[in-house]
């Protein structure tokens, strides 16, 4: 007996001095994970706002390691090279029709010229594309776009560097209280999109607005809106909702299941709330707003506990030619002459 317990002693020690490292490995992969989850969407409708390269490195300083673009500027694109900002790079709606034939010269042109000193890590080909609105006329040209696209990254090796998607919004979904009965509206229109998502294992990119939600629905109060509820709101089956971002974003989720894109992630591409110009849109709001899904987003959603969802705020600035209701003119977290406008601190976001 002596001899067999001196002989595998010491190999069950290496054995638990193995499985502490693995542990402490993972764990350092999870905490990795959740952290960094927040960038800023940089719309640049505005007659007033400083030049790109100050404006990447305004991210830099505040430690925003993300950000979000609506075209291929290309002042912008350069200016991100060598900064360590990771991109989200839109296809503008009005430029579908065009890569319906010719995606390869965009992909050169925007992408491979820059890559990877510019560290593009979606391309979202389409923005709020709506069956039901005045955006209609795009729809037969997303999913095109998104496939020539995808073949265009893989003449140069990219498709599994840069993931292609498209931006969707609430507006797309129906039947969304409660959240588990959520359906996309037109599924003819997503449902070969979240295909083509999930054979590219590629998430689905979406606009939440608690904001809008509030607004324009009957029956959401303010506090359901802000995080701020002080229990659950909103019981469905084995999930407790305190706050409406988790509703709408596990709406997406489960319109996604019924598409079959249950292993497709939910990308948060903009989320936002206005200083000025509207209902409730005050810096008050605004700010207890931000601050509130900085923190909130780590945790994930009922749906996806312990998942931190990668989000982008909207905007990095006041945009004071944005078109549409005077508010969103206000979204900014600085004002264009670079000032704050909140008092939270975006480092280490």
């Amino acid at each position: 007996m002596s001899t067999k317990s001196s002989s595998v002693a010491p190999l069950d020690y290496l054995s638990f001095l193995y499985l502490l490292v693995f542990f402490a490995a993972v764990s350092a992969v999870m905490c990795q994970s959740n952290q960094g989850s927040i960038g800023v969407c940089n719309g640049r409708l505005g007659s007033d706002l400083p030049p790109e390269q100050e404006v990447v490195e305004l991210y830099k300083t505040s430690g925003i390691k993300r950000m979000r673009i609506y075209d291929p500027n290309q002042a912008t694109l350069t200016a991100l090279q060598g900064s360590g900002i990771e991109l989200v790079l839109d296809v503008p709606n009005a430029d579908l029709e065009s890569l319906q034939s010719d995606a390869t010269h965009w992909v050169q042109t925007n992408v491979v010229q820059y890559f990877p000193a510019t560290r593009i890590r979606y391309i979202a080909v389409g923005n709020e594309v709506d069956p039901e609105k005045e955006t209609s006329g795009f729809v037969p040209l997303v999913l095109p776009a998104m496939q020539n696209i995808y073949k265009a990254l893989s003449q140069f090796g990219l498709q599994d560097q840069i993931k292609v998607s498209t931006a969707t919004y609430s507006a797309l979904l129906m039947n969304t209280s409660p959240p588990s009965n959520a359906i996309f509206k037109d599924m003819a229109f997503m449902e070969p999109i979240i295909s083509f998502l999930a054979q590219t294992r590629a998430p689905l990119l979406a606009n939440i607005y608690p904001y809008f939600a509030y607004i324009y629905s009957q029956g959401v109060e303010l506090p359901y809106a802000l995080f701020t509820a002080p229990g659950v709101v909103v019981q469905d089956g084995p999930y407790g909702y305190q706050n409406l971002f988790d509703a709408m974003v596990d709406g997406v989720y489960s319109a996604l299941e019924k598409a079959g894109g249950g292993d497709v992630e939910v990308v948060v591409s903009e989320s936002g709330w206005p200083s000025d110009g509207g209902v409730a849109a005050t810096r008050e709001n605004a700010e207890t707003y931000y601050r509130n899904l900085i923190d909130h987003v780590k945790r994930g959603s009922p749906k996806r506990p312990g998942k931190a969802i990668e989000t982008y705020l909207f905007a990095m600035f006041d945009e004071n030619n944005k078109p549409g209701e005077k508010s969103e003119q206000h979204f900014g977290l600085f004002y264009p002459n670079k000032q704050p406008k909140y008092q939270f601190i975006l480092n280490n976001v």
